[in-house]
């Protein structure tokens, strides 16, 4: 974590200091006093009393506390650096879909072309291309059309940003996905999903999707705490403008390719440090890309590995949490490194006057330690 680092450069300084400082006791204490045991002995309780560990001490063990505090929350860090880097959070994007929704959806309307297709070999087909998606959508629709009956693929392949292509034993292509695989057939762009046969349009389906209960809360939190909050989403922006407005939601950038996600969170990282929630494979290079990446526990396996926190239960009400342990670490480790100045700054002159001998000041360097850690405690 950048505090270490910074901590350890000064402890690397510190030490030949307090070695000079001890030595120049020896030589002061031995001019004045004109006895060499008591000029040593002052020189060695400067060396006891100083306390380079406690710097050193000062990040890890607000860090150790804090990640066991957030394991204990469900929360989960990749590592310590994540946790720091909270504090510095201005700008919060969200992925729509398994992220501000539950990402449960149910099957609200479909239509098939007649002639094209029946019924039952629409769904079949569906099923027999959504079954093997990791999106929310497709997930949702396999669970609703599960068939026996399904469609041996010679070729099947999930195109991020679009949706899933396949070919049968007999070398017809389907591609089913969003509007982007059907808007040569047709001008409606409000449905959810689209099946295209051989450059055919067979039909599309219309979902139903809620809110998470707690993603306004969570908006609102953010917003408190200074975080400007972004809807970041591949779907209409009608939809996704709907959503931003239920939930408060300042900025919406919608209809993006997983390519122009992964830029735009670029861009907004470096702007200012960009913290990016989202679940599905679309999301995983931007979720690798911001400064801090926050995966849900139920996302896709590439999002939870992109991600440098990933929230248990799905909850994304564990992000306020993540956010506000992230801060108050940093505040420990603060509290700590003022300790571990402070605690040297006094007690070497005092150990250089001769006010300590080296026994108490053993004592009194080890009390410093048990100071970090009950602090760090608090947490």
């Amino acid at each position: 974590p950048p505090v270490q680092q910074m901590a350890d450069r000064i402890s690397a300084i510190f030490v030949p200091a307090v070695i000079t400082i001890a030595l120049v006791t020896l030589a002061v204490n031995w001019i004045v006093l004109g006895e060499f045991t008591p000029s040593l002995l002052r020189s060695i309780a400067v060396l006891v009393i100083a306390c380079p560990c406690a710097m050193g001490l000062a990040t890890p063990a607000a860090i150790a506390v804090g990640l066991g505090r957030g394991a204990r929350n469900g929360i989960l860090f990749r590592n310590a650096r994540s946790l720091e880097l909270f504090k510095d959070v201005k700008q919060a994007v969200f992925d729509k879909t398994g992220t501000l929704t539950t990402g449960k959806f149910t099957v609200h309307n479909f239509q098939f072309i007649e002639g094209a297709v029946t019924e039952e070999e629409f769904k079949r087909i569906v099923y027999s291309l959504e079954k093997y998606s990791s999106h929310p959508l497709a997930k949702s629709i396999a669970a609703t059309w599960r068939s026996k009956d399904e469609i041996r693929w010679k070729k099947i392949e999930e195109i991020k940003g679009l949706g899933m292509r396949a070919v049968d034993m007999q070398g017809t292509e389907y591609t089913i996905g969003s509007y982007k695989v059907a808007e040569a057939f047709t001008s409606e762009k409000e449905h959810n999903i689209y099946l295209v046969r051989n450059g055919e349009l067979l039909g599309w389906i219309d979902l139903q999707d809620e809110l998470r209960p707690e993603a306004k809360e969570v908006v609102q939190h953010l917003q408190a705490k200074g975080v400007k909050t972004i809807l970041l989403s591949g779907d209409l922006y009608a939809k996704c403008k709907q959503i931003a407005d239920a939930l408060g939601i300042e900025e919406v950038i919608a209809e993006q390719t997983p390519e122009q996600k992964l830029q735009k969170v670029a861009d907004l990282s470096a702007a200012a440090p960009t913290l990016m929630v989202g679940d599905g494979i679309n999301d995983a290079p931007a979720l690798a890309k911001a400064t801090i990446g926050v995966s849900m526990s139920e996302a896709s396996q590439m999002a939870m590995q992109s991600a440098h926190v990933v929230l248990m239960g799905s909850d994304l009400k564990k992000l306020p949490t993540a956010l506000g342990l992230g801060r108050h670490t940093y505040l420990t480790i603060k509290q700590n490194l003022f300790w571990a100045f402070a605690y040297n700054i006094v007690a070497i002159p005092i150990a250089a006057v001769g006010l300590l001998n080296p026994t108490f000041a053993a004592l009194v360097m080890g009390f410093s330690d048990v100071v970090l850690g009950v602090n760090s405690v608090r947490l």
